[in-house]
């Protein structure tokens, strides 16, 4: 009995390296291309419409072009081009057919071609090759992390917070631009200073003004790399959440029939910084006749329905400042930080939960058993939060193997993926883990699935009870052994 244990305990242990190695996946999202690379003019912009919202303490941008291949072969390699900080803080990088839902799919990634280049190119490989004289309707989207700058840098607590940000009022194009505009959403229709120029035709001055939008143009044609510097700035009275570091752990258990989940953030407020010292009193008069604030007072996570047992602490311990809802229609926990997060300040806490496993688990046709858990979950706040780095752990049970996954999350934000060995308590070879990194992730995002297929094979399953009984029966034994035995000394007569 005892060799069979162990010999079945090594064939999983050679079973889970196997998987690990087979299953280790690095996703690369970049491709290399020569150092002379320039992007062959084969392409032009028939029209484009460059859309750049600034509604968020992130900014997105949409570019719908008509792309026409001007060359005499098909092609099917599109470029945009990206400045290196850009590229840097680039995420959720989307590319679909405007007039066709069913068309891909479409691949994004970055080329890298000069280091020393300050222009860089994320490369779009369209599903099929764009015939001579075609044309083809595209909608990017994506988005730019650390994008603005509070002007003036330092404002007093119960002041209004601004916001600048800087673009090109020619959308950047590695091609020719026939005609083109760029439309700018605001939070508000507060936005005093912006940049104008000269219109033209029947319109005098750029940009227009319709309501919370400014729009630049329409232009002429404007040649492949022109760009026209502007700048807006606006009032945004929001927190700008920005979270540098999110761990976020998936811990599943067959037995215990329950799915832990736990996220660690690290969050930082980017706006304008307070220009005198914090003040309780003015602070705790302010929430009485102006409510409105650009300091984070609290954060709203929605979880799925049967969420159980939060919990909510930081460095120092447990934070009391929080509700939790939970009926058959939602289930929200709300948290307040111990002081409201000004610019500038820093706010490091976890929280976590249970769940039903079979909310999320289920068996596969085939065999094995598959997992679908949101990718990101985090607060839902109306102004937005941005993530830089984000880690997913999704820990399995011991002896998992054949791991695969699939997430609806754009490719050009995954890093990596790697399968490793967690080792927790009562483990005898540690479980699987499947680690995903990601960056330049926004709340746009949260609830996109991440699905995880693996095999538990019967003894992996049975091996921890057999365990526990088998070190509870020695135990016992021992405990047996050690009452028969007599420990005293024989008196001598």
């Amino acid at each position: 009995m005892k060799t069979t244990a162990v010999l079945s305990a090594l064939l999983s242990v050679l079973s889970l390296a196997s998987a690990a190695s087979s299953d280790k996946k690095s996703s690369s999202t970049s491709t290399t291309l020569p150092a002379t690379f320039r992007p062959p003019q084969v392409f032009k912009n028939a029209n484009l419409v460059h859309v750049v919202s600034v509604e968020k303490n992130y900014v997105k941008e949409n570019i719908n072009v008509v792309i026409e291949n001007i060359d005499k072969a098909a092609h099917d390699e599109y470029f945009v081009p990206f400045t290196a900080d850009q590229l840097s803080r680039l995420g959720g990088v989307e590319v679909k057919d405007r007039k066709d839902a069913a068309a891909g799919p479409f691949v994004a990634e970055a080329a890298q071609f000069d280091q020393e280049s300050d222009i860089q190119y994320l490369r779009i490989r369209l599903p099929q090759p764009l015939a001579s004289g075609a044309q083809q309707t595209l909608g990017i989207s994506y988005y730019l992390l650390k994008a603005y700058v509070p002007l003036p840098a330092a404002i007093k607590q119960e002041e209004q917070q601004f916001l600048s940000y800087s673009f090109s009022a020619y959308c950047p194009s590695a091609y020719t631009t026939t005609k083109q505009k760029t439309e700018v959403k605001f939070p508000s229709t507060n936005f005093p200073d912006y940049t104008k120029l000269p219109g033209s035709g029947a319109v005098q001055e750029f940009p227009t003004k319709q309501g919370s939008k400014l729009i630049y143009g329409p232009f002429d044609e404007k040649p492949a790399g022109a760009i026209q510097p502007v700048s807006v700035r606006f009032e945004f009275n929001k927190p700008v959440n920005h979270v540098s570091r999110l761990e976020r752990d998936i811990e599943v258990s067959h037995w215990g029939g329950n799915v832990a989940f736990e996220e660690r953030y690290a969050l930082y407020h980017r706006g304008a910084n307070l220009s005198s010292l914090f003040n309780r009193v003015k602070w705790q008069q302010s929430q009485y006749y102006s409510p409105t604030s650009f300091a984070l007072k609290e954060m709203k996570f929605p979880l799925r329905v049967g969420s159980e047992d939060p919990y909510y602490y930081d460095v120092i311990g447990n934070i009391s400042t929080s509700r939790f809802r939970s009926n058959k229609r939602e289930a929200l926990l709300e948290i307040k930080p111990r002081y409201p997060i000004f610019g500038g300040w820093k706010f490091p806490f976890t929280i976590g939960w249970n769940s039903d496993a079979k909310n999320f688990l289920r068996r596969a046709a085939g065999g094995g058993f598959v997992l679908n858990v949101p990718f990101l979950e985090g607060p839902r706040q109306p102004e937005g939060v941005e993530y830089e780095q984000v880690e997913v752990r999704v820990i399995l049970p011991e002896g998992a193997e054949n791991v695969k996954y699939q997430t609806s999350i754009p490719t050009t934000s995954i890093t990596s993926a790697d399968v490793e060995i967690h080792k927790t308590f009562l483990d005898t070879i540690g479980r699987t883990a499947l680690i995903i990194k990601a960056r330049n992730l926004v709340d746009d995002l949260r609830d996109r699935e991440l699905i995880v297929s693996y095999d538990l094979p019967l003894m992996a399953r049975l091996r921890k009870p057999l365990i526990v009984f088998g070190s509870s029966m020695a135990l016992l034994v021992g405990a047996l052994v050690m009452g028969k035995l007599e420990f005293k000394f024989d008196s001598r007569k």
